[in-house]
């Protein structure tokens, strides 16, 4: 057998079906062109030189097509490593195997720059065990609702089960507060991680790297206006992030990732574009960039940002919406929508995480 039939045999074999000569040369460019470097990473080694480095990679929640590209087309151009996240709400909405053949997809357009496929607040080993097993590279377990012992086993628990299969494993210590697909937190039930119990969790559990609550919070209602002051201009400015903690459990952890959730700033631009276009989003206010920069400078290796995206997206259709009533096209509407997620992940890249460049 020639080589050429080789390949052909195994391109065939690989779902790379072709009838004629012309076709086998284009299947085979394409092959050939995605087999170098066209694959899932885990977060080992982005957080290592994240850590060494002084910058955060960002984590952002996807849920369709326009999203995953939107994301991955920003971090691609500026060379940063990238973690696309997926929530248990959003395997629900838009089926696990769609989701993982997105971002497999995202993977072949963007070979140059390492892109990890993660669970975000899995709250069981079951669901864990299933993103483990359908192709994700890093998972989340998020026991920390539970009593601390029960947050050990069961974070242990999902451990051992995926470092067996090649998998890394993020858990948490405290609890935010605010509303995240299926985590929810009221104000006032929320706890600050406790620095003196890092050390003994990470040593019991194996995790990877630990979320830890320093005043994030999930959602674009972060805070009551209670929580916050107001500004000259009347705009709520929510209480500073307690560096206090996180510089603690630095301390006790060295060289440790650090992960922050509930970290969007809430852009008012886009906060002001929705409720201009027909939306009512009152006292909508994030965490300020400039403090998660400086999380990002000390050992926050990966900072997850949702509702930012997801405020870029409903802003600008909102306003299309507007502009164009008689427009009905999903693709109309979706193209500028999936333009601002990627312009609002460029900003978030090169001016709050200071990954660019460094895949």
């Amino acid at each position: 057998m020639s080589i050429f039939e080789y390949l052909h045999v195994v391109l065939y074999h690989s779902g790379f079906v072709c009838y004629n000569t012309a076709c086998f040369g284009m299947k085979l460019s394409y092959f050939m062109k995605g087999w170098h470097n066209m694959s899932l990473v885990t977060t080992t080694e982005m957080f290592k030189k994240a850590y060494n480095g002084g910058y955060a990679v960002g984590a952002f929640n996807v849920n369709n097509m326009e999203i995953v590209q939107g994301i991955t087309e920003a971090a691609g151009e500026l060379k940063s490593p990238v973690i696309l996240q997926v929530s248990k709400g959003a395997r629900a909405y838009a089926n696990h195997t769609y989701l993982v053949k997105l971002v497999e997809a995202a993977v072949a357009e963007n070979p140059d720059i390492p892109i990890a496929l993660h669970l975000d607040h899995g709250d069981t080993f079951e669901l864990c065990k299933s993103c483990i097993d359908g192709g994700f590279t890093s998972v989340m377990i998020d026991a920390s609702s539970k009593p601390y012992e029960e947050n050990v086993a069961l974070t242990k628990q999902v451990v051992e089960y995926a470092h067996a299969h090649g998998v890394v494993v993020e858990a948490e210590l405290g609890t935010l507060a605010g509303i995240e697909d299926e985590v929810v937190v009221e104000a006032g039930h929320e706890s600050y991680t406790r620095p003196e119990e890092v050390e003994d969790f990470v040593s019991k559990t194996g995790c990877d790297s630990l979320a830890i609550a320093i005043g994030t919070s999930h959602g674009a209602y972060k805070f009551t206006a209670a929580q916050c002051t107001r500004n000259a201009d009347g705009v709520l400015v929510p209480p500073p992030l307690r560096f206090d903690v996180l510089e603690e459990c630095i301390k006790r952890l060295p060289g440790f990732p650090i992960v922050l959730h509930g970290s969007s700033s809430v852009p008012q631009e886009f906060v002001k574009m929705v409720n201009q276009y027909g939306g009512n989003m009152p006292d909508a206010v994030g965490i300020p960039e400039e403090q998660l920069r400086k999380a990002a400078q000390l050992a926050v290796c990966k900072i997850n940002i949702d509702s930012d995206i997801r405020l870029a997206m409903t802003g600008t259709i909102r306003k299309y919406f507007a502009e164009h009533p008689d427009h009905f096209d999903p693709r109309q509407y979706l193209k500028p929508a999936r333009q601002a997620v990627k312009d609002m992940v460029a900003h978030k890249i090169k001016n709050v995480l200071g990954s660019d460049g460094k895949a």
